[in-house]
């Protein structure tokens, strides 16, 4: 520090702040979000924090100083503890039709509350749907205004029970195998829940989980969260996470009880780096670390990639293909994944 002028020595603080936040997030998977939920808000900046750290590394190097092992250390801690937001892939593989193929969708409701100024986004959405074709279907925040189309799709269906469900995020699993059974993981005072399905494939009895977990009521738009008082948006979003890992504990032992091999797709309103990522996980598959390329955003927040929707699969699966679709039709993007089932 002796050797630094005054403005190095004021960046070498900034980076020090930065070091640390980014050494701290390393070791917030490992934290229950139930009983520390405010670290969690630390999991939301990683990719900010290995970007500014980058910054700072390429700063030092430039200047030929030491302090370039303080960025070093932290981004190396990072992408062994945390792994890597970015997949350094040239292209995605194809989906084939020999595979079996899951798409993950948060549709806002097909657009019926005209959150998009468009009234022809719920017939693109459904456009899409039938040009992918994926063998299986889980919705987020359905509405059943789209449920006849999708039944000359699907000859098999599970959505959460309307009746029972006027304040709740529907859910819904559509299959062209037979679901031979069915139901629903309703999560205490919270709108979310999470639906499963038991479906026979090639004679083979695999479980589909469609989950949604509680959401922080994010408008994705930076000059909304910049105008929102930040004691109370720090508050909300804590209380989100302190649900979430409740979610997350609940879905997991429910998970347990099951002998099938078993598929996990949803949004999670949470990235890959939480505790909530690092308990539904488990010993899992993540498709897109497995196949996916880029930065793999699933959620449309301007100028900020960031990934909160899944597929997850038992490592008795051998994931084939995944893809991210840059479609602006939801506030969420589909994701699609295929995987190979041995015929018995």
């Amino acid at each position: 520090m002796k050797n630094l002028n005054f403005i190095d020595k004021f960046m070498f603080f900034i980076n020090g702040v930065l070091a640390l936040l980014l050494f701290v997030s390393c070791f917030v998977p490992l934290i229950s979000v139930v009983h520390f939920a405010y670290f969690s808000i630390l999991s939301l900046t990683v990719p900010l924090l290995v970007l500014f750290n980058l910054l700072f590394l390429a700063y030092w190097l430039f200047k030929r100083k030491k302090q370039l092992w303080l960025s070093a250390f932290v981004l190396v801690l990072g992408y062994i503890c945390l792994g890597n937001f970015f997949r350094f892939k040239l292209s995605e593989e194809e989906i084939k039709k020999e595979d079996l193929s899951i798409m993950s969708y948060n549709v806002r409701g097909f657009n019926k509350f005209e959150w998009i100024h468009d009234a022809s986004v719920g017939d693109r959405i459904m456009d899409f749907i039938t040009s992918e074709d994926p063998d299986i279907l889980c919705i987020q925040e359905f509405s059943r205004i789209r449920d006849r189309q999708l039944k000359k799709i699907y000859a098999f269906k599970y959505a959460t029970d309307y009746k029972l469900s006027e304040k709740k995020s529907i859910q819904a699993i559509y299959s062209k195998f037979p679901i031979i059974n069915k139901g629903s993981l309703d999560f205490p005072d919270s709108g979310n829940n999470a639906l499963f399905a038991d479906i026979v494939v090639n004679s083979d009895t695999i479980r589909v989980y469609n989950l949604h977990l509680e959401s922080h009521r994010i408008i994705p738009s930076v000059s909304r969260i910049s105008n929102e008082p930040k004691g109370r948006l720090f508050k909300r979003i804590s209380r989100s996470f302190a649900k979430q890992g409740e979610q997350a504990e609940l879905f997991d032992k429910h998970r347990n009880g099951t002998p099938y091999k078993k598929i996990v797709c949803g949004d999670f309103n949470n990235t890959q780096f939480s505790n909530v990522y690092k308990v539904i996980k488990g010993d899992m598959n993540d498709s897109f670390s497995e196949q996916g390329t880029g930065y793999g955003r699933t959620f449309n927040f301007r100028y900020y990639p960031v990934r909160i929707d899944f597929i997850l699969t038992d490592q008795a699966f051998e994931v084939m293909a995944h893809k991210n679709f840059d479609l602006k039709l939801s506030d969420h993007f589909p994701v699609m994944a295929s995987i190979k089932i041995d015929p018995k």
